[in-house]
């Protein structure tokens, strides 16, 4: 079990991590506004089980693989950014369509898997799980993967919580600005500009360190 001494400072952690902005809340955020509340849940749900990926990989010490080459890490700030463009893309695609018929085109298995996907390829939430996970955890307390897999369970359940209440008011939100098609374009094109700036974001940082 993780220390107990530790546990204060991780919660605290943890709870800097969640709330911070960044590729999963847009994307909760996004679907519910133009959606709804059930929509923003699965979201939700969607994160959670992209957050099982980290967890196993944590517990299977492929977090502090990672943390170790740094080619690695640069790969998956590639692959988010380059996924982020692309749901910006797609984001744009779906304003020039009527509202009612892109509701129809989006299935609760596609928002899963969109959302379990993002979450994947978060960087924020890869960074997390190697750079600061090990830090809480101690030999003293027994197995290592043990302690990682019951602190990853931990920050996947805060997750799961906010991204729930964040996809809730969102939705509720959203009904409530739906009052025609040009509500929703403007709530898919914003999503789509915040969607690019994160993807520009992390294809210049990944740019940035193959530079350098």
């Amino acid at each position: 079990m993780p220390d107990l001494t530790l546990l204060p400072a991780y919660l605290a952690a943890v709870a800097i991590i969640t709330i911070a902005p960044g590729p999963d809340s847009a994307y909760i955020v996004a679907v519910a506004l133009e959606r709804g509340p059930r929509a923003g849940l699965l979201s939700a749900l969607g994160m959670a089980l992209g957050m099982v990926a980290h967890v196993t990989a944590a517990a299977l010490g492929l977090a502090v693989l990672l943390r170790s080459i740094p080619a690695a890490q640069h790969g998956v700030e590639l692959a988010g950014g380059l996924y982020l463009g692309w749901l910006a893309l797609t984001t744009v695609r779906s304003a020039r369509t009527p509202p009612a018929a892109a509701g129809g085109t989006l299935s609760a298995g596609r928002v899963l898997r969109r959302a379990a996907l993002t979450n994947v390829l978060n960087p924020k939430t890869v960074l997390f799980f190697a750079a600061f996970l090990p830090r809480f955890t101690t030999a003293a307390n027994g197995p290592l993967w043990v302690q990682l897999l019951v602190l990853g369970l931990v920050f996947l359940i805060a997750g799961l919580v906010w991204d729930s209440l964040l996809g809730l008011c969102a939705g509720r939100l959203g009904r409530g600005l739906a009052q025609g098609r040009r509500t929703a374009t403007a709530v898919n094109l914003v999503t789509a500009t915040t969607f690019a700036l994160l993807a520009l974001f992390l294809l210049h940082s990944a740019s940035a360190a193959v530079v350098a």
